[in-house]
């Protein structure tokens, strides 16, 4: 039964196109949201490539990264901060088993909402994305060498920074990166989420890893995200 049952899973792990897509893949994109907050699954390794910018864009880039803005979200009025806080409460609570201590939960989920909010990313994508790059853990490294929550390339770091790659395992600074860096895709495939995110993991045009984001992502959705 056992070898039936994983001979079934290898032959249903494949994308729209026929390729093939690893169990964790499969497993993020089948499993109903929710059921993945227990499971402690691997870091997909991270993969951007290094692609020449030009003089225009790395300037700007390197300004939203480098600003030293604190991560302390602004609301316009009470119910936006009432929003924000129901929305703190409850992702705490369905992060609480990958992060036990609260203020550490707290002050990670704030700094996902100001990068994300900053950069005009939806939180819930944001979230999604850095389940499946790093499962929430805050040194992660790839295989390919990318570092931290959102598995950003050191490369990054001497195009738009000090060129110090340790920088990337301090928690802002890694959120930052990876939010300006999605944001970059983005406006660079015209607003195509499905692309943006393929650049993102160095697979452009491959359907597994936007799944699996797109997947995760349903686990941490909230009306006030």
């Amino acid at each position: 039964m056992r070898d039936l049952a994983s001979s079934d899973l290898q032959r249903n792990a494949r994308g729209v196109d026929g390729s093939h897509v690893s169990r964790r893949h499969w497993l993020v994109s089948w499993l109903p949201a929710g059921a993945l907050a227990g499971l402690q699954l691997p870091a997909h390794a991270g993969g951007q490539l290094e692609e020449p910018l030009v003089d225009s864009v790395r300037t700007a880039l390197s300004a939203s990264v480098n600003s030293t803005a604190p991560p302390v979200p602004v609301f316009a009025d009470t119910a936006a901060r009432i929003a924000y806080l129901r929305w703190l409460a409850a992702m705490s609570t369905q992060l609480r088993r990958r992060k036990t201590d609260l203020e550490t939960r707290k002050e990670f989920l704030q700094t996902v909402w100001y990068e994300s909010k900053r950069a005009g990313l939806d939180t819930t994508l944001v979230m999604g994305l850095i389940q499946v790059e790093s499962g929430f853990r805050k040194f992660a490294v790839s295989s390919a060498g990318a570092r931290g929550y959102m598995q950003v390339m050191p490369f990054w770091t001497r195009v738009l920074a000090s060129g110090d790659p340790s920088v990337l395992f301090h928690m802002q600074t890694n959120l930052r990166f990876g939010c300006v860096i999605l944001r970059h895709y983005l406006d660079r495939e015209n607003g195509n989420l499905f692309m943006a995110l393929g650049r993102y993991n160095g697979s452009r045009g491959k359907d597994a890893y936007p799944r699996a984001v797109m997947g995760a992502s349903r686990q941490w959705q909230h009306r006030d995200a």
